[in-house]
Parts: C-alpha cells; sequence; structure tokens
C-alpha cells in the first residue's frame, strides 16, 4: 500500500522533471530542432534536475521490483 503511494509521489515528481529539461538536449536536438551542437555540458540547475531524474528513475525501478517480489 505505502509502495504504491511512494511510486505515484515519485512518478509526478519525474514527469516535472521531464517537462523541466531543456528541450533542445534530446532526440530533437539531433534531428535538426535545437543548435547544431552534438554535446552539450550540463551545468548548474540543469545538472541538478538531470542527476534527479536519473536518481528517481532508479528508485521508481527499484521500487517496482520490490513490489513484485512481494
Amino acid at each position: 500500500m505505502y509502495i504504491s503511494i511512494i511510486q505515484i509521489a515519485i512518478s509526478i515528481i519525474l514527469i516535472v522533471l521531464i517537462l523541466l529539461q531543456e528541450r533542445s538536449s534530446g532526440l530533437s536536438g539531433i534531428l535538426g530542432g535545437g543548435e547544431t551542437q552534438l554535446y552539450q555540458r550540463r551545468r548548474g540547475l540543469e545538472k541538478i534536475i538531470f542527476i534527479a531524474t536519473v536518481v528517481l528513475a532508479v528508485v521508481f525501478a527499484g521500487l517496482s521490483l520490490v513490489k513484485l517480489l512481494i
């Protein structure tokens, strides 16, 4: 029960973090939607958002595995 509530909260936070990320750094940037640079170094808040997204995705996957085993 508590795992489901935590997963819902993490999924909402993940959605917000993904929407906050810069659009030109994704697939649209590679296909010509953004700058011509293929790699851009993340700095400041952009780096924090990226790391938080990765960490929360790993936590969400871990909770899903725990829920599956219970």
